[in-house]
């Protein structure tokens, strides 16, 4: 593993309590039950979408076999949200608010700090009404005092719990450099406890960007970003948003299976566990949306080689969650080694393709195959 930069700032400290918000969210061992549920189902091969994939083996770059460059100065790094990354990588949202959840958040966060990439927290939802003690499973900035660490909470918990002030507290309090509203409809349709009202989250969205004193940004889990969904979230004051397309994990099929049984809903959830926008397509349409805001691509991303592919396509950063949630079962060197295995194929990809740094990379086109879905 190449040599990581040490830094010697101290961790952020703690932020204020979170106290009470204008709603009672839903009973915290409901909560826990479901984030239980997700890490067990989430390594299940089922949940991976079949079929239609992400969308980027449509796409292929035209090989150098004469680089002019020495392969060990390609320069991977970039600047994300002010703060600068070995690789334009983020270990993804995946989970938080139970002792299980925290022991993995903690794994990987440490991991993020040694490779020196991103790291995201899953969803927040669980911090609604805790006391400071409950707060341990989302608090990672003991393992990684500099990364870039960005939080994390669903439009509907927002909508009905949070002001742009409190989305700011509520990332203050875990010492995030910045706040996702996750957009998860079609998960929300499929859960058993899922959310079904959807009225007023455009406008709560629009709050937080204006009212947050951190950067926010909108992300899908899974159905990806539409032109249409893109169209309205690019009148909002964003800092940019995560594609999350079809490919990846689909959290309509977790939420089928948390069913257990055959239900009405458990059937929708399987229909429709590869419904929306890959996330080539997402991702070319976010940058299309937000010439000049932030583009994370994610969805079903296994590799460096795809990371190269969606830079090449307009996306600043790229964010992977599921191979680095199975490498956490041996620990943090383990996925050590797969956030280096990614950046070291994204640096011989670059070396290939005859990209220096990223910004070049951004610049090389892609050769799309006609006629291949």
């Amino acid at each position: 593993m190449p040599p990581v930069e040490q830094h010697d700032a101290e961790a952020p400290p703690a932020g204020p309590p979170l106290g009470e918000f204008d709603a009672t969210p839903q009973p915290m061992q409901v909560v826990s039950s479901r984030k239980t549920d997700h890490l067990r189902v989430a390594l299940d091969a089922r949940v991976q979408q079949p079929g239609r994939g992400t969308g980027l083996d449509r796409y292929f770059f035209d090989p150098i076999s004469l680089p002019e460059f020495d392969l060990d100065q390609i320069d991977t790094s970039c600047e994300l949200l002010g703060k600068r990354l070995r690789a334009p990588l983020l270990v993804g949202a995946m989970t938080g608010g139970t002792s299980e959840a925290g022991a993995v958040n903690r794994i990987l966060a440490e991991a993020a700090q040694l490779c020196g990439v991103g790291f995201c927290l899953g969803s927040q939802r669980a911090m609604l009404g805790m006391e400071a003690h409950q707060l341990r499973s989302f608090s990672v900035r003991d393992v990684a005092p500099t990364t870039l660490l960005l939080g994390n909470i669903g439009a509907i918990q927002l909508r009905d719990h949070l002001s742009g002030r409190d989305l700011e507290r509520l990332a203050l309090a875990v010492g995030a450099d910045g706040m996702f509203v996750h957009l998860n409809p079609l998960q929300e349709a499929i859960q058993p406890e899922g959310d079904r009202d959807w009225r007023g989250v455009f406008d709560a969205l629009g709050d937080a960007a204006a009212n947050c004193g951190l950067p926010v940004l909108a992300k899908e889990v899974g159905a990806g970003l539409s032109a249409a969904t893109l169209a309205r979230l690019k009148l909002l004051g964003l800092a940019g948003v995560e594609t999350a397309g079809v490919g990846g994990t689909s959290w309509s099929r977790i939420e089928a299976l948390r069913h257990g049984n055959r239900t009405p809903k458990s059937i929708a959830g399987e229909v429709l566990c590869d419904f929306g926008t890959s996330t080539a397509d997402s991702v070319v349409l976010a940058r299309a949306a937000f010439p000049s805001r932030i583009v994370i691509a994610s969805g079903g991303l296994r590799d460096g080689l795809e990371v190269a592919k969606c830079v090449a396509l307009g996306a600043s950063a790229c964010a992977m969650a599921a191979p680095f949630l199975r490498a956490a079962a041996g620990g943090v060197g383990d996925v050590v080694t797969e956030i280096e295995g990614v950046i070291e194929t994204l640096r011989v990809t670059m070396f290939l393709v005859g990209a220096p740094d990223v910004r070049q990379l951004s610049l090389t086109p892609l050769t799309k195959v006609r006629g291949r879905l």
